[in-house]
């Protein structure tokens, strides 16, 4: 397992000290205080449990291996450090939004993203070090493979993701521990739900066209925005002295960040390891490069990146196994509520008509397949039903969305079609983007909605 923030556990400190944490976790409230100064690392959150008798948010076929899960030392010392983790470099820079305003910091890393950082006047030492963690090159990146899984992703993303950005996006929030940071931003009206929906999608979307995610690509810069807006979020909600330390712990720690960077990388593995596969195919591995060096300039620990389908599945089931389980109605209900009547089809006529009634079944049943075990009772206690017309919608667009990929699928194993194909998903993407529209990714402290 590749290891990035905490090198090793050689350093770890006692109990009394730190919860047994790194101490390179430690050394996060003295090298900046403003949002780690008040952190106690010798309690662990309410949210973290290793405690066999209490739920947690492991699916029903994998409840039987918690024991085991938690038995593995190592795997589970990773998941504790990292759920008191945030993201150091960022957060540093963050930090100064007293001393620049948000909206400085946001240009001047746009400016540092775009013409380097010899651009930036006085730049800040925080944005210097910002930049050059994300310039870094991890030893195992090989930028070849990484736009072959781009160019295998296309074809998926562009017929799927208007059809599930709904249901993955609505099960970010589904834990009251993770998704408080969300709701005390605001984003519980249908209008903002949307909004942070399709900043997700465009995000994603972004990363896969031609070369976005080299140095000067529009992915690497909108990974450095979304990685600053964490950060942002971060350092606001602990500024505003109403965070429960003791019950969520680190807001946004880096156990969070993975369901979001590397979910298609999970389902993936999963569908790996349920044929009896134990290795990726080279197809599979170029999409895995895709999603580890995406996660990697969003800020996630290498840790946390593992290249194999059992080392994928134990950390993302690991964490899991230690992240308490609770629905909260007031906040987790809202974020739901509002996502689940957002309007995420644009347009006007019959076929947008059309899209909408479709997308609007896929995303139930996307939701209630990958998320909640295909239970349709516990969907239904989180607010999520299924009618006749749903299922009629689902399939309706299960025949529409498989039968694009397929077809794009034959062209690119057709020599004298393959690039053409390409070209033209590069297109869809682009539309994609359109129909999402200008992405901030930023958070106005001024927005925000405390409610602990």
């Amino acid at each position: 397992m590749a290891t990035h923030a905490l090198e090793s556990f050689d350093d770890t400190l006692v109990d009394s000290e730190g919860a047994g944490l790194p101490a390179s976790v430690l050394a996060q409230r003295e090298a900046i205080p403003a949002i780690y100064g008040s952190i106690d690392f010798a309690r662990m959150p309410e949210r973290f449990s290793t405690d066999l008798a209490d739920k947690v948010e492991m699916p029903a076929r994998f409840t039987s291996r918690r024991a085991e899960l938690l038995a593995d030392t190592e795997c589970l010392e990773l998941i504790r450090a990292y759920t008191m983790t945030g993201d150091r470099t960022a957060d540093a820079f963050a930090a100064l939004m007293p001393d620049y305003g948000f909206r400085r910091l946001v240009d001047m890393l746009d400016l540092a993203c775009e013409q380097g950082i010899e651009a930036v006047a006085d730049a800040p030492a925080e944005l210097r070090a910002f930049i050059a963690a994300m310039e870094a090159k991890p030893d195992w990146l090989d930028m070849e493979l990484v736009e072959q899984g781009a160019r295998q992703e296309r074809n998926a993303h562009v017929h799927l993701t208007p059809f599930v950005l709904r249901g993955a996006f609505i099960a970010t929030f589904m834990n009251k521990y993770s998704a408080l940071p969300m709701a005390l931003t605001g984003t519980l009206s249908n209008n903002t739900a949307a909004r942070r929906a399709y900043e997700t999608g465009s995000f994603f979307t972004s990363t896969l066209m031609p070369g976005a995610l080299r140095r000067d690509g529009a992915g690497f810069k909108a990974a450095a925005k979304v990685r600053l807006m964490h950060s942002m979020v971060r350092a606001n909600i602990m500024r505003s002295g109403k965070w429960d330390v003791g019950t969520y712990g680190v807001p946004i720690p880096q156990v969070d960040q993975m369901p979001a960077g590397l979910i298609g990388t999970y389902l993936m593995a999963r569908e790996v390891l349920d044929s009896g596969r134990e290795t990726f195919t080279p197809e599979e591995r170029a999409k895995v490069e895709l999603a580890r060096y995406r996660c990697f300039l969003l800020g996630l620990p290498e840790d946390l990146l593992s290249d194999t389908p059992r080392g994928i599945e134990k950390l993302w089931l690991t964490r899991q196994a230690t992240l308490r389980a609770e629905f909260d109605p007031e906040t987790c209900g809202a974020l739901l509520r509002a996502t689940m009547v957002a309007e995420m089809t644009q347009g006007e006529g019959l076929f947008a008509g059309v899209k909408r009634w479709m997308e609007g079944g896929f995303s139930k049943l996307f939701f209630i397949e990958h998320f909640m075990g295909g239970d349709r009772k516990l969907a239904a206690s989180v607010g999520v039903t299924m009618s006749a017309a749903d299922k009629v919608a689902a399939i309706a667009a299960l025949a529409f969305v498989h039968g694009r990929i397929r077809w794009f699928k034959l062209l690119a194993a057709i020599p004298v079609t393959r690039e053409w194909a390409d070209r033209r998903l590069v297109r869809k993407l682009a539309g994609l983007l359109e129909t999402y529209g200008h992405a901030d990714f930023i958070t106005d402290a001024s927005k925000y909605k405390p409610s602990v």
